[in-house]
């Protein structure tokens, strides 16, 4: 019988005990419970979107009313370090005209998208207040806000060209709204953070949270973003068609986008949106659904 250098007798044969194995265990014991955690709030916070037919991820605890107030708090951020034009002002009364025209046909258009997958049509929106300002920028951009707050940049106006292709950029940021991107968003973002807590949970170090957080980001964030802007592109388009407004105009304005850009736009698995090509040609393919929308909504 060896001595054991503590004065502990030892049985010969027996393996000695390694230091640090409860930790080991217990951190796989959180990281299991973050996993567990993080399973139990994607499944119970799906929901089917009435607009597209597709299963989404919308925390139950993040209502209407808070993305409302979410929206209104930001959008008075903005105008107050970003003046916009006056509402009496010829630019402005046109842009407004235009939003005007849109927001018409979001009743008939909800509930023509919502019959479509077989769902009662969302009454969300209703509790929007509507508003628009035209904001003096070189930005090419616009923007709708949870709760119908909007704005279009005058950079946009040259590259829009025609009030068609102006409803049609309207009328997709105006379906980011409709179709509750935002929410969306803040609920991919608790679920990205429920991943860095399992992963500094289980001992990883930062770098290699990093590449985890990388591939999440690559594999699932960005796309889910990409597919958010092909939603809006469709329900935006229908909007403008049935505003009766020409959704052919979508094609060239995207070409003009592109134009506008540069070609300094990095490549699409990179990117919170679709190149241009692949959305030019998903606008082709809707064309018919916009044509049709025309047809039975448009009262000139």
């Amino acid at each position: 019988m060896r001595q054991d250098p503590f004065g502990q007798a030892g049985r010969q044969g027996q393996a000695p005990r390694r230091r640090g194995s409860g930790l080991g265990g217990l951190r796989w014991l959180v990281l299991l419970g973050f996993l567990v955690y993080g399973g139990c709030y994607y499944f119970s916070n799906r929901t089917q979107d009435p607009y597209t037919g597709e299963t989404v991820l919308i925390d139950g605890s993040i209502g209407p009313e808070q993305e409302r107030a979410m929206g209104l708090q930001a959008y008075q951020e903005i105008l107050s370090q970003e003046r916009p034009l006056p509402k009496s002002d010829r630019t402005s009364q046109q842009i407004t005209a235009i939003a005007q025209r849109l927001i018409d046909k979001v009743p008939e258009v909800t509930a023509e998208l919502a019959a479509e997958h077989g769902m009662a049509a969302p009454e969300h929106w209703r509790q929007f207040e509507w508003d628009v300002n035209v904001i003096p920028s070189d930005q090419a951009n616009a923007f709708c806000l949870p709760g119908g707050k909007m704005a279009v940049y005058t950079g946009l106006i040259p590259v829009a060209q025609t009030q068609d292709a102006m409803a049609v950029v309207m009328g997709h940021e105006i379906a980011h709204a409709l179709l509750r991107h935002g929410a969306q968003r803040m609920s991919q973002q608790k679920l990205a953070q429920i991943g860095q807590m399992a992963g500094a949970a289980s001992g990883m170090d930062p770098q290699q949270q990093q590449m985890v957080m990388a591939a999440m980001g690559y594999g699932y964030l960005l796309p889910y973003a990409r597919t958010h802007e092909t939603q809006a592109d469709e329900v935006g388009l229908m909007l403008a068609a049935a505003a009766c407004y020409d959704p052919n105009e979508a094609i060239g304005l995207w070409e003009r986008m592109s134009g506008a850009s540069g070609g300094q736009a990095p490549p699409e698995f990179a990117s919170t949106h679709p190149n241009p090509g692949t959305r030019i040609q998903t606008l082709q393919s809707l064309m018919p659904k916009a044509q049709a929308y025309r047809e039975k909504f448009c009262r000139q």
